[in-house]
């Protein structure tokens, strides 16, 4: 059996959850030699159809937990539901989608009052974003002159240009250092994040006319109190807090016997992960290996911030240039290239069909179409001593930098979405 369509023992998520069953067809993976990415869970409870005539044959559940590797890394919870199903037939009022304009205004309005220092896929997503915008400056230094030479100024290339480069290559680096520390703490036993809450209705009864309640539907609400996420847990990156109990009033589907954490000892996050669960797990995982290989291609990249310094790059020969400071430009810009090809594979089911509903699908291109730039900068780089050479090559910086800013502000709204809702 090809690893993608299963998982491993004592790796699958949920397994101790009483409420949820997993569809085993419905494991997948766009690699078939790596672990699954995606999963579907159902409600065990039997769904009792409320119209007459209605047969549970027909009845499908209203509500399906998604299980996804890239939303379990980011601490999101995501439920498809059937819009269409009232409470009336199957008990359940569903939450609405969060695809809608007034729920991406939220969100959107989200970014800009609520900062979340503790969760490290915020911190990943603000720090790719502060990046980008110190690259878009770069790529005015050194691109706009040659557009508009009348804007130019005395050391603008080379200094506003290098220095601003090693800035931005730093946050990169720093930003895969964190991305790196996401990949290696995902919750291995999943979460799912919602609770059950009864909402009751009042009828009359009885010759007195007296009013009772009683249960009309089961209302799917978000339950970050539930969560066993690290991300929640603000102690979590910093001081290494362990878990914390649930203090939820609602009725959860969530039914562990003990909180288990992704750090062995008992800590909700853990700095570096064993060589035996890197051998067994995590180079299987295809996330982690995407994370790995942007830490290496950011790492490679950095050389380029620091060659190319004013009082290095202008003190140095051609060819010199060209191993130090062109060369870690097209090797780093390669990595991200494979980077954020496998990050967009990762959100899909089938290696050859696009998720296009999913945001870390769209995160995954645009980083992939960065890569392209930075890459295409450094192969112009030799020979840009020809002026239309050149142009080009400080061109590609500038849009290669605005794909960059496209997915990790993307990102950034996604790292605030904790409990997407999709249309089943």
């Amino acid at each position: 059996m090809a690893r993608h369509s299963h998982f491993q023992p004592g790796r699958e998520p949920l397994e101790d959850h009483n409420g949820l069953e997993l569809r085993r067809s419905h494991v997948s993976g766009p690699v078939h030699f790596l672990n699954p990415t995606w999963a579907h869970y159902t409600p065990t409870q039997q769904l009792k159809p409320k119209r007459p005539g209605l047969g549970e044959a027909q009845l499908h559940p209203p509500i399906e937990h998604l299980w996804r590797s890239r939303d379990n890394r980011k601490g999101r919870h995501a439920l498809r539901v059937d819009i269409k199903a009232t409470p009336q037939e199957t008990g359940y009022t569903v939450p609405p989608l969060t695809r809608g304009t007034l729920a991406t205004a939220r969100g959107i309005l989200l970014m800009f009052t609520y900062v979340p220092y503790w969760d490290v896929s915020y911190l990943v997503a603000i720090t790719f974003t502060i990046g980008s915008i110190i690259w878009i400056i770069n790529a005015f230094f050194v691109w706009l002159p040659l557009e508009d030479p009348q804007t130019g100024f005395p050391g603008e290339t080379l200094t506003g240009g290098g220095v601003s480069a090693f800035i931005g290559a730093t946050v990169f680096e720093i930003g895969s250092v964190l991305l790196l520390l996401e990949a290696i703490n995902a919750n291995q036993t999943g979460c799912f994040g919602w609770a059950l809450e009864s909402v009751l209705s009042k009828t009359k009864s009885g010759e007195d006319g007296r009013h009772s309640h009683t249960p009309a539907s089961t209302k799917v609400i978000p339950n970050m109190r539930e969560c066993r996420h690290h991300h929640a847990d603000r102690k979590s990156l910093f001081f290494g807090g362990h878990s914390r109990p649930s203090t939820s009033h609602h009725e959860s589907l969530s039914n562990y016997p003990g909180y288990v954490t992704s750090s062995p000892d008992g800590m909700s996050f853990q700095w570096m992960p064993s060589i035996l669960a890197l051998r067994s797990h995590y180079f299987h995982e295809l996330g982690f290996l995407a994370s790995l290989i942007q830490f290496f291609a950011a790492s490679i990249f950095w050389i380029a911030g620091l060659t190319g310094l004013p009082g290095i790059y202008n003190h140095m020969s051609q060819g010199l240039a060209d191993g130090v400071y062109w060369v870690p430009q097209i090797v780093g810009g390669m990595g991200f290239i494979l980077s954020g090809l496998l990050f967009t594979l990762e959100t899909q089911s089938k290696w050859y069909r696009p998720a296009w509903h999913v945001l870390g699908w769209h995160i995954g291109v645009w980083n992939f179409i960065g890569g392209i730039g930075f890459t295409l900068c450094g192969a112009l780089g030799p020979a840009s001593m020809h002026s239309g050479v050149e142009y080009q090559t400080t061109l590609a910086t500038f849009w290669g930098s605005w794909a960059f800013m496209i997915g990790s502000t993307i990102q950034w709204y996604e790292s605030l979405q904790k409990h997407p809702v999709e249309k089943k």
